[in-house]
């Protein structure tokens, strides 16, 4: 069995992490990580029925990449000291990766997979074509995209969890290496990612005293989906997938892939395909799908993809509903949000595999704290009111009373 570094990590803590949340350990079990564990499920049955116990590897790995990333954050992130924590170890390694990434932009070296290859096996080196006149950033990573989304993917977090009661200098600084390093990548979709994060962080900056400002951006998004979908020739998903490219031509290959991807899922509805070849034209010569949704469908079939991305959307709706009276809690609640919408989202132009994977699975369990932060009612009332509360029954109390 060939095992990554991160793949040897989660195997070493999933036993432990796996018996921990069995016995409720972590703040119970909720009804979508039920649905993270039958998806893995779900997903090696239809690896076992397109492949034989021949699969039963590949299924152990999904397995690790899925359950071992989620239940590792679940388990060992359980307050805000131990998020922003989380999210600082993850820009310094950002930072870190950035002055390889600048020295790769302009000369289309890998000093890291250079170095990596001397001790252990490591990626392909990929040499993909300049992009006004530099080399797309590959990094320790499979593909520039990749290394972009892993870099844009932390953005958020950067800026709100970290940086909030720190200076102004050392939190925009760091936002702005975040940033700077991710562009690097030279892909559209972690660029799309970044400008996403930066407008609604700035959105929250602007009208931050108004509680209704995400209902309305949603209802905002809602009518433009809708206006889209019925105005567009393609409808809204093929217009997102075609239009967010640097090369018109991409663009257009990601609408044929996706077109007969969505034919290869009504055609095997219930176990998908597994890993074999899925039926495309002949002049489609490359098998590779930019949409880790669409992936998941043609490999494990509907079922798989409606536990996985409903599983998703309900922590996210859950941890969204669960409200706190700590302004740090909040902070990070939001920079969550922001982390995980921006991963739905860029889901449909980019497959996530391998590292990135897991890393999607580890973001997604790193917010599980904030679903034991729930108050009732006056968690939204402010701390200044339930002072002058308890200095009004103060002065009320009789002398007499101890």
């Amino acid at each position: 069995m060939n095992l990554s570094i991160y793949g040897l990590v989660l195997l070493t803590f999933l036993l432990p992490c796996l018996s921990k949340w069995i016995r409720g350990a972590p703040g119970g079990i909720s009804l979508p990580e039920f649905g993270l564990f039958f998806y893995c499920i779900w997903a090696g049955i239809a690896l076992l029925a397109a492949h034989g116990f021949v699969a039963i590897q590949t299924v152990g790995i999904l397995f690790i990449e899925t359950m071992g990333a989620y239940l590792l954050a679940r388990c060992f992130i359980r307050n805000a000291a131990d998020f922003r924590g989380m999210v600082l170890v993850v820009t310094t390694v950002v930072l870190a990766l950035s002055p390889f990434a600048i020295y790769e932009w302009i000369t289309g070296g890998k000093p890291i997979l250079w170095a990596l290859s001397a001790v252990s096996p490591t990626v392909e080196v990929t040499m993909m074509t300049p992009r006004w006149g530099f080399w797309r950033v590959q990094g320790p990573f499979s593909h520039s995209i990749e290394f972009g989304l892993f870099c844009t993917s932390i953005l958020a977090m950067t800026h709100l969890a970290w940086g909030h009661n720190r200076s102004l200098s050392s939190r925009w600084l760091l936002t702005a290496a975040v940033a700077g390093t991710a562009i690097l990548s030279m892909s559209s979709a972690p660029i799309s990612c970044l400008l996403f994060q930066i407008m609604l962080i700035g959105y929250n900056s602007l009208l931050w005293r108004y509680r209704s400002r995400w209902t309305i951006l949603w209802s905002i998004v809602i009518v433009g989906f809708l206006v889209v979908q019925l105005g567009s020739n393609h409808g809204a998903i093929k217009f997102f997938i075609s239009h967010f490219t640097f090369d018109p031509g991409t663009g257009w290959w990601r609408l044929a892939i996706w077109d007969f991807g969505t034919d290869s899922v009504l055609n095997h509805p219930l176990l998908g395909i597994g890993l074999t070849n899925w039926q495309r034209p002949r002049w489609m010569y490359s098998a590779s799908v930019d949409s880790f949704w669409l992936v998941t469908a043609m490999r494990y079939g509907l079922p798989a993809v409606v536990l996985l991305l409903g599983s998703c959307i309900w922590i996210m709706l859950a941890i969204a509903r669960a409200k706190s009276a700590d302004r740090t809690v909040e902070i990070c609640r939001l920079a969550y949000l922001i982390c995980m919408t921006t991963f739905l989202f860029v889901g449909s132009t980019i497959h996530f595999a391998h590292a990135i994977y897991a890393w999607f699975m580890f973001a997604l369990g790193s917010g599980a704290w904030l679903l034991d932060t729930k108050r009732p009612g006056m968690a939204r009332v402010p701390k200044a009111i339930h002072l002058q509360k308890i200095a009004y029954c103060a002065r009320q109390r009789p002398l007499t009373e101890s």
